[in-house]
């Protein structure tokens, strides 16, 4: 994993804003040794009240495009980022299952959102698997989502190793 040089290397401070990895994106920072120096805290707002409460997600972008899209993905990362004073925040928002799924937003879509100094990022993606399969790789393609972000907004490339 490289968020952790990334983060160092441009002194940022991240947060997470999870619903449907409940958590994961959070417990896989954690992991990584020495990153208490840039990740502090993190949101869980499983419901829409929660995401609108703590992260400041506006009600009108949940009724207008939905709980699981790319508009409250990206509303959850800068609530998440401002709420926690931090340069940079990550968010998802999707369809675990086994239900909950519709036609429009199948089981699997996993929405994410991404917040880096002031530039806002999302996308979309679909796994497959069980609940707890797409839970996890939600959670990893959120990291790796949040790695490419950053270089976005900095420019370079993903360092190796």
């Amino acid at each position: 994993m490289k968020i952790d040089r990334l983060l160092a290397e441009h002194q940022l401070l991240v947060t997470t804003a999870e619903s449907c990895t409940g958590g994961l994106v959070a417990s896989a920072l954690v992991d990584i040794p020495g990153i208490s120096d840039y990740f502090k805290e993190g949101y869980i707002t499983y419901a829409p009240e929660a995401k609108e409460k703590i992260l400041g997600v506006l009600p009108e972008t949940i009724s207008n495009y939905g709980v699981v899209s790319e508009q409250t993905a990206q509303e959850m990362a800068e609530g998440a980022a401002k709420q926690a004073h931090a340069g940079c925040a990550v968010a998802t928002t999707g369809v675990a299952g086994p239900g909950g799924g519709t036609l429009k937003t199948p089981v699997g879509t996993v929405c994410f959102g991404c917040f880096v100094q002031g530039k806002i990022f999302s996308g979309t993606e679909h796994f497959t698997g069980t609940r707890s399969e797409i839970r996890h790789a939600a959670a990893a393609y959120a990291i790796a989502f949040l790695e490419r972000c950053i270089i976005k907004t900095y420019g370079g490339t993903l360092c190796e190793s």
